[in-house]
């Protein structure tokens, strides 16, 4: 069973994500900010991470970065409401697989997480 980890720091969209994917046959973890995550992604080693880039306690490229920095090379598709031409920059030079703006597009997520899970 593949596994997903969904990183946010808005409860809504957690669990929406987490339910949405769960209902496809996908384990399902979540994290409402990176040190939570971090421990998630040591215990669990999830296939995906779906990271929001602006969270509160740690933004997802730092997050990014300290995953590549451990050697972690999990799938990473950053998240965000705000277009930022310089993050996402930033992001892809840590090695990122996608990028997905808010608000989100079932469809357009339901497509790129299936593809990089089932790849």
């Amino acid at each position: 069973m593949p596994k997903l980890v969904i990183v946010d720091d808005e409860v809504d969209i957690r669990e929406f994500a987490k339910n949405f994917f769960e209902r496809r046959g996908i384990e399902v973890f979540t994290a409402s900010g990176g040190k939570e995550a971090l421990r998630i992604i040591e215990e669990q080693s999830p296939d995906l991470a779906l990271l929001d880039i602006h969270m509160e306690e740690m933004s997802g490229v730092e997050l990014l970065k300290q995953l590549r920095q451990r050697s972690n090379d999990i799938n990473v598709i950053m998240v965000s409401g705000v277009e930022d031409e310089e993050i996402v920059n930033e992001a892809n030079s840590w090695g990122i697989k996608g990028y997905i703006h808010k608000p989100l597009v079932l469809e357009e997520l339901e497509q790129i997480v299936m593809a990089e899970l089932e790849s």
